[in-house]
C-alpha cells in the first residue's frame, strides 16, 4: 500500500487511477501476446477486500493476529521485512537501496507458531518447492535464521484495506495479497468454505493446485508466510511451488536507469505475436535465468524461425505443389511426441518441448538437402522423400498450437490439403 501510494503521488494521480492505468498495461500486454485467462484479477474489487477482511478477523479471533510492535528493516521495494544477513553493504541485494528503519505500533502474525509444521511438509514432499535447489535453499533458511514473527499491518498508510477490528491499521501487503489467490476463485473468506474443492457459495474451486509459479525473489514469502496463513486459515497448502528466474540482458537485470529494457510490445513488433512467443519461451531452460539481448533474439529468430521452420514449410509445400503430389498424412496426433512434450510440460521444461520438436524439423531438413528432391524427376520417389517430412511437420504443427497458435493454425489448415500449395512466408527473415 505505501509503495503503490507513494507512486501514485509521486505522478500526481490518486491511487486508484493510477493502479487502473498499470492494470490495463498488464491486460493489453497479454492480450498483444495472445495469452488467454480465466479472470483478470484485482485486489482492488469489493470482494476481494471484503474477503480479506473476513479472513483476517478469523485468524484475529484465533489469537494468530495479536497486538505488538515491530521494530527493524523494511524495502519497499520488495515489499518485505530484512534482517542485516540480507542485505549487501547495507542495502538490498535486489534494489540497492537502504531498507527503512521501522518501528511502529501494528499487529503481527505468529508466524513462528507455525515453522516445525511447514518445514516438516517441504522436508517430506508434501510442499513441494521445485526445482531442487530451491528446496535446498528454503530448508536452510528454516534451519539457520527460522521464522520470526511479523507485522501484519502498517498505522497511516491510506491505499490498503482497513483491518475490521482497527480502522486505524491497514493490512500489510502480503496479508492481502497472498489471499487473492483465493478469492480469485470466488472466496468469500468464510472458514471453512462450504464445500471445499466444490465451489458454492463462499466456496474455494479447484483449491488447492497442483502447483503455483513464482519468481525466485518472492521465494521466501510464498514458502513462509503464505503457508502460515494457509495452515492458520485450517486451508491445504498448495502442492507444488515451482521457482522461476529473471530474464537478464548481457547478464544484468533490466533498469530503466541502464536503458536496457526489452519490452514485449517492442518484441512483437519486431518478430510478430507467435515468434516473441518463440523466443522468451527458448530463452532459458524453465527455472533458470536467461541471458537474453536483441542480438541474441535476432540469431535466434533467423536460425529457428526464419531459415529452420519457415524455411522447411516453403521448400517441402512448394516442392509438393511445383510436382502436384498427392499426400496421405495423418489428421492424428502423433502419440509419441505427444507423450514426449507432455513429460516436459509436467516437468515444467515447455523450453524442452520446443527443443525436441525443433530437432525432428532439422532432421527433415537435413534430409531433404541429402536426397535433393528437385533434382528428381519420378514424382514416387518424391514423394517418398517428401511425405514423411510433412508428416512431421503436421505433427509438429499440432503439438505447437500451445505455444505458436497463429503459426500452427496456417500449417495445420496448409498440410491438411490433399495437394499441399506453398503459402505466404511464415516468418520473414531479420
Amino acid at each position: 500500500g505505501a509503495k503503490v501510494a507513494a507512486k501514485a503521488k509521486e505522478e500526481g494521480k490518486e491511487p486508484q487511477q493510477f493502479v487502473n492505468e498499470i492494470a490495463a498495461k498488464y491486460q493489453a500486454a497479454w492480450q498483444n501476446l495472445n495469452i488467454n485467462y480465466d479472470r483478470f484479477v484485482r485486489t482492488s474489487e469489493e470482494n476481494h477486500l471484503k474477503a480479506v477482511q473476513t479472513a483476517l478477523q478469523y485468524m484475529y479471533n484465533k489469537g494468530d493476529i495479536y497486538q505488538g510492535r515491530y521494530e527493524g528493516l523494511y524495502c519497499r521495494g520488495c515489499e518485505q521485512f530484512k534482517s542485516e544477513r540480507d542485505l549487501i553493504d547495507g542495502k538490498c541485494a535486489d534494489h540497492g537501496t537502504v531498507p527503512e528503519k521501522m518501528s511502529e505500533d501494528c499487529y503481527m502474525f505468529k508466524l513462528s507458531k507455525y515453522q516445525k509444521k511447514i518445514l516438516a511438509k517441504i522436508k517430506s514432499g508434501e510442499f513441494k518447492i521445485l526445482p531442487q535447489e530451491k528446496k535446498n535453499e528454503i530448508i536452510a533458511f528454516y534451519e539457520k535464521e527460522g521464522l520470526n514473527d511479523i507485522a501484519f499491518s502498517r498505522k497511516n498508510v491510506s491505499w490498503g484495506i482497513p483491518l475490521p477490528w482497527d480502522k486505524a491499521q491497514t493490512a500489510y501487503v502480503w496479508a492481502d495479497a497472498f489471499l487473492n489467490y483465493l478469492t480469485g476463485l470466488g472466496w468469500d473468506g468464510s472458514n471453512p468454505p462450504t464445500p471445499l474443492s466444490k465451489g458454492g457459495a463462499g466456496g474455494l474451486k479447484f483449491w488447492p493446485p497442483s502447483v503455483q509459479l513464482m519468481s525466485k525473489d518472492i521465494l521466501r514469502v510464498h514458502a513462509t508466510i503464505w503457508p502460515a496463513m494457509l495452515l492458520s486459515l485450517e486451508l491445504p497448502l498448495p502442492q507444488a511451488l515451482f521457482i522461476h528466474g529473471f530474464l537478464l540482458v548481457d547478464s544484468k537485470k533490466m533498469s530503466k536507469s541502464l536503458g536496457n529494457v526489452i519490452k514485449p510490445e517492442e518484441m512483437i513488433k519486431r518478430y510478430g505475436v507467435d515468434g516473441t512467443r518463440y523466443l522468451l519461451i527458448r530463452a532459458t531452460p524453465f527455472g533458470n535465468d536467461g541471458d537474453i539481448s536483441w542480438n541474441k533474439f535476432d540469431e535466434k529468430y533467423n536460425a529457428d524461425l526464419a531459415n529452420g521452420l519457415g524455411n522447411l514449410v516453403a521448400r517441402v509445400s512448394n516442392l509438393l505443389e511445383k510436382n502436384q503430389i498427392a499426400t496421405d498424412l495423418s489428421g492424428e496426433i502423433n502419440k509419441k511426441l505427444n507423450k514426449k512434450a507432455g513429460q516436459a510440460l509436467a516437468d515444467f521444461r515447455p523450453d524442452l518441448v520446443l527443443s525436441d520438436l525443433w530437432l525432428v524439423l532439422k532432421k527433415g531438413d537435413e534430409k531433404i538437402s541429402q536426397e535433393k528432391p528437385w533434382q528428381m524427376e519420378d514424382k514416387n520417389k518424391i514423394k517418398k522423400v517428401l511425405q514423411p517430412i510433412a508428416q512431421d511437420i503436421l505433427d509438429a504443427a499440432k503439438i505447437l498450437e500451445a505455444f505458436l497458435p497463429q503459426t500452427a493454425e496456417k500449417i495445420i489448415k496448409q498440410f491438411s490439403q490433399k495437394i499441399i500449395k506453398k503459402e505466404a512466408g511464415l516468418f520473414p527473415r531479420i
